[in-house]
């Protein structure tokens, strides 16, 4: 994996983007279900809260603050 730069500041925001490769593909409104519980589970291990986002057919967007 590549070694991103991270501002770790205490208290940061973190915005990220998933992109399907298949734009046609529905497999982000199919599997919602499946996102969120994956969220929880790494909520449950890594506190944060999230700020905002959005899910479309094809990209997800998030904003995420720790703690």
């Amino acid at each position: 994996m590549p070694d991103y730069r991270r501002n770790r500041v205490p208290g940061g925001t973190y915005f990220f983007t998933v992109n399907l490769l298949e734009r046609r593909s529905q497999l982000l409104v199919e599997q919602i279900d499946a996102f969120r519980e994956a969220v929880r589970q790494v909520k449950a291990q890594r506190p944060f809260h999230i700020v905002g986002g959005s899910a479309g057919s094809y990209a997800l967007r998030l904003d995420a603050a720790a703690g």
